[in-house]
Parts: C-alpha cells; sequence; structure tokens
C-alpha cells in the first residue's frame, strides 16, 4: 500500500516539531490545527498520530522519526523527531566540545546506574576534574549543566538531575544497549523506565503515572508480576504504614509510526 502523501501542512508541522526539539502533546495538536488551516489541509481533532504516520512513512528512507513519550511527572504525552541513524554521541557532537559531552555521559552514567533516577550536581561536579581528555573547572562544569538543562536533555530539581522527557524519548535504544543490566522497561508500558516505583519482592519496576492507573482498577494493591503486596506508595492515593521508595516519575515511549 502505498504511503500517505506529504501536504505543506505535514511538512509545515515537521518543521515547527525540528525546530522545538521536544513537543507537548496539547502543543503539538494546536500545531497540527494551525498547519491543516494554514495550507487549506482537512483537519480531525483525533486524527493527529494518523497526520504524524504519514510523515514517518516519509521520513523513513532518512532513518528518521516522529516518536511519542510520555512524561515523568504527569503522564503527559510529548513529541519529538528522532535520528535513527545516530548514536548517543554523533547525535549531539555538533552541538557540544569533546569534554562537554564526556560530562554529558558521566552525568547519564550517574544518573542510570543511581537507585533513584536522579544525580546531585555535587556527584556530578566531583567528576569535572577527572575527565581524560582535559580537566574543566567546577565553574564551567555548573555552566554545561546549564545549557544541557536548557536544550532539554537533562532536567533539574533542587540540586538534582535526572534525564529530560526529549533525552529519554531520543536515546531509549541507546540506553537500552549501552546499560543493558541495569537499564530497565516498565512492567506496565514496556518502555524505557529511568525513574519507577520497584516492587519490593520480584524487583519489577512501573512508571509512577503507569503504578497510578493500574492501581486506580484493583481492589487492593498487588504486584502485576508476583501478586506480592505493593509496598510503595501509590501517587495519588493515601495508604497507613507504607514506604516509599522514591524512584518516581518516568517516560513511557511509543512508536508513533505504528497504524
Amino acid at each position: 500500500m502505498m504511503a500517505a502523501q506529504m501536504t505543506d501542512a505535514h511538512r509545515r508541522f515537521l518543521q515547527v516539531l525540528m525546530s522545538n526539539g521536544i513537543t507537548e502533546g496539547s502543543e503539538a495538536r494546536k500545531i497540527h490545527q494551525h498547519c491543516c488551516e494554514t495550507d487549506k489541509v482537512y483537519y480531525a481533532h483525533d486524527k493527529l498520530d494518523d497526520f504524524i504516520s504519514t510523515i514517518n512513512s516519509h521520513l523513513q528512507p532518512l532513518f528518521m522519526q516522529i516518536r511519542k513519550g510520555l512524561s515523568e511527572d504527569d503522564g503527559r504525552a510529548h513529541y519529538a523527531v528522532v535520528n535513527l541513524a545516530e548514536t548517543e554521541v554523533t547525535k549531539m557532537a555538533s552541538d557540544y566540545t569533546e569534554i562537554e559531552l564526556e560530562l554529558f555521559r558521566k552525568t547519564m552514567d550517574l544518573i542510570i546506574l543511581s537507585e533513584s533516577g536522579f544525580a546531585s550536581s555535587t556527584d556530578i561536579l566531583n567528576l569535572a576534574d577527572q575527565f581524560k581528555t582535559k580537566k574543566m573547572k567546577k565553574k564551567e562544569a555548573e555552566q554545561v549543566l546549564k545549557v544541557f538543562v536548557e536544550d532539554k536533555w537533562l532536567s533539574e530539581k533542587n540540586g538534582e538531575y535526572t534525564l529530560h522527557t526529549r533525552c529519554i524519548i531520543e536515546m531509549e535504544q541507546y540506553i537500552l544497549s549501552n546499560y543493558q543490566d541495569v537499564a530497565r522497561k516498565c512492567n506496565i508500558c514496556h518502555s524505557l523506565a529511568i525513574q519507577s516505583q520497584l516492587c519490593e519482592s520480584c524487583g519489577i519496576g512501573m512508571h509512577l503515572p503507569c503504578v497510578r492507573k493500574y492501581f486506580r482498577a484493583q481492589a487492593e494493591p498487588r504486584c502485576p508480576k508476583c501478586n506480592e503486596f505493593w509496598s510503595c506508595d501509590i501517587p495519588g492515593m493515601s495508604r497507613m504504614g507504607s514506604q516509599t521508595q522514591h524512584r518516581a516519575p518516568f517516560l513511557a515511549l511509543d512508536d508513533a509510526s505504528k497504524t
């Protein structure tokens, strides 16, 4: 079956998404409507995924794709254009120096290898003078971290850093293949989970929005895999005597090209 034709509306939408880096779902819907109306193309508010699928069918030979992922904080959809032909290093190489990339890789190591899915600014800055190529002053490292946050590769909260939604959408395959022993997928949505709650009995992980959604429909909170009592605090539900295992938020990735 031949792919649907790309219109000026599709091209305009793609251009805006590439310019944004990452676009929140409600904003993507507004852009979709604006592009269709501007270029006088048929618009249906519930057809965004079909609209994106058409673009993806034309991006495929270029090894590119618009992907959908969910925010770790609230589970809201985000869209990003992903270059499937590049690794994490080459993807960022044109924007950053070699030493800045080394800082990013070491920060990513700390975040993924941590229990919490976060790395403290202190731990990251302590790495800055251990680089192989050349040393980086802490003031310089602080500045580079700020740029990574502005460029939406990292998120920062109270001096703690984690991977931004954009980073997880774009680098899911890289992380899964380079951190095979530690990177885990959410037991519910089967997407990469940097931050999650863990079952104390069998060790499976679930993103917070997936935890919230899954247990809302259950009579009592039991692990979907081993059926043991889920001891972590469930977001949005109060429970006495439970312990919080703070591997918060999440990021689920969808293949927006599926029809």
